[in-house]
């Protein structure tokens, strides 16, 4: 069993998933994991949120406990002698601090990047607002307005597919894929009401990502998030 790597809350995930052709996807998938689709369709997922009370192997590292992450993610299957198990890969993740960028990327094979950043959480009689910006040149937001009232993801619904992957896969520097566990119990998300999209995919994240620019998600919602734990990785 691998021992516990870092504990955090992971709160108000604003996600915005995208229909992808697998072709665009294919490039980035680690050895000996396949990409998983959900109901025949490719995703890619644009996700804000929240890391808050962060311990690294129990211990709290000051100005680095609480603070935002923007990802831009896809899910991928991976099947063991023990199981079929689903995950996802990160085609970038975006936090403020440079000591978390360096821990990622260096333990995990992660593609972490140091920017700027800032979100805003307000609520009113009627609806809650969810905002994560960051900044590279200028800035770029993800920002969801929803009802106040989250409940449970159905069974087989599209929610579940983006929410329920429970692992993590990094392409290795020349061979190899590191495997991480994931453990959080089940979401619950708020329904959208409005939202807004303002970034730019290209720069960020390269050219085979403009379309998103002028693309339509095929959802957009928040998961209320919860208590998280990451399991060291291994390599497969």
């Amino acid at each position: 069993m691998a021992k516990i790597f870092l504990t955090a809350e992971w709160r108000k995930l604003a996600m915005a998933n995208y229909i992808i052709d697998k072709k665009i996807l294919l490039p980035y998938v680690p050895q000996k994991t396949e990409l998983d689709l959900w109901k025949g369709n490719c995703y890619v997922s644009l996700v804000g949120f929240r890391f808050q009370n962060v311990k690294l192997k129990g211990i709290s590292i000051p100005l680095h406990t609480n603070f935002e992450e923007v990802n831009l993610r896809f899910y991928v299957r991976y099947k063991s002698s023990e199981v079929g198990k689903r995950g996802v890969v990160f085609i970038s993740e975006i936090v403020p601090r440079p000591a978390i960028t360096f821990i990622a990327n260096t333990l995990y094979g992660e593609k972490y990047a140091t920017m700027p950043m800032a979100y805003l959480w307000t609520q009113n009689d009627n609806a809650l607002t969810v905002s994560y910006k960051w900044k590279k040149k200028a800035w770029n937001e993800l920002k969801v307005t929803t009802s106040l009232q989250s409940f449970v993801i159905d069974e087989g619904s599209e929610e579940e597919f983006i929410t329920e992957h429970y692992w993590g896969y990094a392409r290795l520097k020349g061979n190899g894929t590191n495997e991480y566990e994931v453990a959080h119990p089940r979401w619950e998300v708020y329904q959208t009401k409005d939202y807004q999209i303002d970034v730019d995919f290209e720069s960020i994240y390269g050219k085979g990502f403009q379309f998103l620019q002028q693309e339509k998600p095929a959802s957009v919602f928040v998961a209320e998030g919860s208590a998280v734990s990451i399991k060291a990785g291994r390599k497969i």
